[in-house]
């Protein structure tokens, strides 16, 4: 590659990271105006939760040590991680892998979403709307997904190939949506650079019924990087510079953009969805 075709390379990175950044920002005060909202209609009824709160903890004072043999103790780790394992296994687990991809290989119609591991508004999607199309569609065999990588909240290049090639390499078991999911559901804040090799291991020893020894072999997989760099191209070709984009069809025909009105509300994608069936 010439020194001009990397300046244009890195220019666009920029560019994209900084569209995505502004993304970000249009969704955050449109999220705050809704809090807002919100919080009005909470105000009206603080005095009577408060009430609620004091019964109840009256109530367990004086209930006596017998009324708790029901309740589960919380397990004492750091992160609450069995909580997530256990919230990201019933998501994805029993459903069909293939590498990126989630759900039945006959699946009528296929999603491609477009990512960035560190992205805050993937997360937002992940634990929003995702798991009910995950439910409704993809569990069902009418819907896979699979997950494209494209740059935009990660600074570094170099990272955003490491973790990238780290779910990637999960993929090669089968395993790389719970890599995925569990990535996403511990994210952490954006710009700090939490993501290095214990992160990165972290994970992987979360991940149900993956072998750390193939995992770490394929990790230095090089055809992972030209995967990375495909997709890429995959979401310029599409018009893609912000996080996350999808691409719908009817499998093995031409996708066309996703326009989404919501990324914690599934009905836009389950209108695109239902069109296709």
């Amino acid at each position: 590659m010439s020194p001009v075709e990397e300046d244009e390379q890195d220019l666009t990175r920029k560019q994209r990271r900084e569209q995505a950044r502004d993304q970000r920002k249009a969704l955050e005060q449109a999220e705050a105006a809704n809090v807002q909202r919100r919080k009005r209609l909470i105000q009206l009824g603080s005095v009577a939760a408060a009430v609620v709160v004091i019964i109840v903890v009256i109530l367990v004072a004086t209930s006596g040590g017998g009324g708790s043999k029901g309740l589960e103790k919380p397990t004492s780790t750091t992160g609450g991680t069995p909580k997530v394992v256990k919230e990201v296994t019933a998501l994805v687990g029993g459903i069909p892998q293939n590498g990126n991809t989630l759900g039945s290989p006959k699946a009528p119609v296929t999603m491609q979403y477009f990512g960035d591991l560190q992205c805050p508004i993937c997360k937002d999607f992940t634990l929003g709307a995702l798991p009910k199309l995950i439910q409704k569609y993809v569990r069902t065999g009418k819907l896979k997904i699979e997950y494209r990588n494209l740059e935009t909240a990660t600074r570094e290049p170099e990272t955003f190939r490491t973790q990238q090639t780290a779910a990637l390499a999960a993929g090669k078991q089968q395993k790389a949506w719970d890599y995925i999911e569990l990535f996403y559901h511990q994210q952490g804040e954006e710009g700090t650079e939490y993501v290095n090799e214990q992160y990165l291991q972290t994970l992987a020893k979360q991940t149900p019924g993956l072998n750390l020894t193939n995992w770490t072999a394929a990790r230095n997989d090089g055809g992972f990087t030209n995967t990375i760099t495909t997709d890429a191209q995959a979401a310029n070709n599409a018009g893609f510079n912000g996080t996350p984009s999808f691409l719908l069809g009817k499998t093995g025909q031409p996708m066309s953009k996703l326009e989404y009105q919501s990324l914690t509300d599934p009905a836009s994608f389950e209108s695109a969805i239902d069109k296709l069936l």
